[in-house]
């Protein structure tokens, strides 16, 4: 049972994972390619709060894998360290709101609106644990686009902390909605996140 139940969780990021790059392709971003809203967020958020930190993180590693292989990272291609340190590390860490995966779990069962304040914060920490890396990559990759005088840290800070901050309102919001009208997509049946929090 245990084994088939572990199965089912990395299947399930699998498809996930896929999902995130199908969204990723609705182009939802301005004149500027450095600033885009990552529809693929929800899902690997959501995702993350159904199984845990660790089947969230690698769910976004796989997600910033295919955006390599068959979506449009090559594009942005300068090099293979840059190339990894901003696809499957950086969206890896959109899985970060696994974190918040018991607490929430617990406060669906019991106290909905807490759960809310915890959906909303892990969207944010997932948003913003994303586009931490993202910053680095703008600094040292990026940074030499940026206009005559203008230092690359301020550069970078104002494309990807304007992403960020759009895309910590954009999944803090949905997940924060769709856990008021649809609790039970956060517990998945037999998850292990309950029935720890039961057994004390």
């Amino acid at each position: 049972m245990a084994k088939r139940l572990e199965l089912q969780v990395w299947v399930e990021g699998t498809v996930i994972a896929a999902a995130a790059m199908a969204l990723s392709f609705i182009p939802i971003q301005t004149a500027n390619s450095a600033f885009d809203l990552s529809l693929g967020m929800v899902p690997l958020v959501l995702y993350s709060y159904r199984r845990g930190l660790i089947p969230g993180l690698t769910a976004g590693f796989v997600w910033g894998l295919l955006s390599i292989v068959i979506g449009t990272a090559m594009k942005n291609f300068v090099s293979v360290p840059q190339i990894i340190f901003e696809y499957p590390f950086a969206f890896a860490f959109g899985g970060f709101g696994g974190i918040f995966a018991k607490k929430i779990q617990t406060a669906v069962e019991h106290r909905r609106n807490t759960a809310v304040l915890y959906v909303v914060l892990g969207g944010v920490v997932a948003a913003f644990a994303r586009w931490f890396w993202h910053f680095w990559a703008g600094v040292f990759v990026w940074g030499a686009y940026a206009p005559e005088g203008m230092n690359p840290y301020l550069y970078s800070f104002i494309l990807n902390g304007a992403s960020a901050l759009a895309n910590a309102i954009y999944v803090a919001v949905v997940l924060g909605i769709l856990v008021k009208v649809a609790p039970q997509l956060f517990i998945p049946k037999r998850s292990h996140f309950i029935s720890a929090a039961k057994s004390k």
